[in-house]
């Protein structure tokens, strides 16, 4: 039951960092093709997603790691902390952009790699 617990928070912490990149490739066209909205409001509207997905992945990796000591668990943690100093720093320099895409991708292999790893180390 706790694998199958781990396999879905696994799954909600892709998608997630899933739509979180897409979210990122898109905003920009919006931003620069919408004449029907104020460009702040737009603007708030889609930080205040970064904040969900955010929120997202900490209970994905939090709920996927609570039951591992595996090393994936702490790179799950790693990935999340870089994700979020990312999303929350892009606005400081261009690179924090890019390490958001970067830790977002790695949040997907790791959970991913997790899945693999709760399939073949289950309890009988």
């Amino acid at each position: 039951m706790v694998n199958l617990l781990q396999k879905r928070d696994d799954l909600i912490g892709i998608t997630g960092s899933i739509l979180c990149i897409i979210h990122c490739l898109i905003t920009p066209v919006l931003v620069m093709s919408s004449t029907l909205l104020q460009y702040d409001t737009l603007r708030a509207s889609f930080l205040s997603l970064d904040y969900l997905f955010i929120g997202i992945n900490v209970l994905a990796v939090w709920s996927a790691s609570r039951h591992s000591t595996s090393t994936i668990a702490r790179f799950l943690w790693l990935f999340l902390g870089l994700f979020a100093t990312g999303l929350l720093l892009e606005e400081v320099h261009a690179g924090f952009e890019y390490l958001a895409y970067a830790a977002s991708l790695g949040l997907v292999i790791t959970h991913l790699l997790n899945i693999r790893y709760c399939r073949t180390h289950h309890a009988h």
